[in-house]
């Protein structure tokens, strides 16, 4: 095996280290935040610095494979696709863990569990838990024929996003005192959309790396 094909299955080998890494991190924040989860949130806390050693590590592997070996068509849009994913996957894991803080940190009650029903926050969780696994499968298979299920699945998660706000409006207008833990809840839910945002970019790398083809902003103007 040539030393530039070991070098890019140690790259691969990496990512999928720390999208499982993330991917159980997201998990982590769905368990911590329906069941008030204070041990598994300082977890996630825990963790973290082996995401940024990941994203440090891919990013350096990848800038000195470039100057390297020069890549160019298929094989410098792995190398560029790779490094953004490390970095957007990162920024998941950063909410993931601001979600964690939000259960360590936060002055209010545990959420109403009716209210959390209302919000379909498990739902949300459980469709952005899919949108990072089915990214990973088509970055393993080398296949983009679900990204455009993917991409719909954050749609759905903007429109749960979205509907939220007027469910809260509405809890809030009934319990004027829990505007304070209402806020806070706000923007917990926005890191939520946040991930999902993300995952689409992920999408939208892949895509670029397989297909050669610019998803990016094409697919917000739609």
């Amino acid at each position: 095996m040539k030393h530039n094909q070991q070098e890019v299955l140690t790259l691969k080998e990496d990512i999928s280290q720390m999208w499982r890494l993330v991917i159980s991190q997201v998990e982590k924040a769905k368990q911590s935040l329906l069941h008030n989860d204070i041990e598994t949130a300082l977890e996630i806390i825990r963790l973290e610095k082996r995401v940024d050693a990941f994203e440090l590590k891919i990013e350096r592997s990848c800038e000195n494979y470039i100057a390297l070996f020069n890549p160019v068509a298929i094989d410098l849009r792995l190398i560029l696709s790779i490094m953004k994913i490390s970095i957007t996957l990162e920024r998941i894991a950063d909410y993931a863990e601001g979600i964690a803080k939000h259960i360590i940190d936060n002055d209010c009650a545990p959420i109403n569990q009716a209210l959390m029903e209302e919000l379909q926050l498990e739902k949300m969780f459980e469709m952005l838990l899919h949108m990072m696994s089915d990214s990973y499968v088509a970055l393993s298979s080398e296949s983009t024929r679900t990204s455009g299920k993917i991409l719909m699945k954050d749609k759905e998660v903007n429109a749960i996003y979205h509907a939220a706000f007027r469910k809260l409006e509405a809890y809030l207008t009934q319990n004027p005192s829990q505007i304070n833990c209402g806020l806070k809840l706000i923007l917990l839910i926005r890191k939520m959309e946040r991930i999902g945002d993300h995952c689409s970019n992920i999408v939208e790398e892949i895509v670029f790396y397989l297909d050669a083809k610019v998803l990016k902003h094409k697919v917000k103007s739609e």
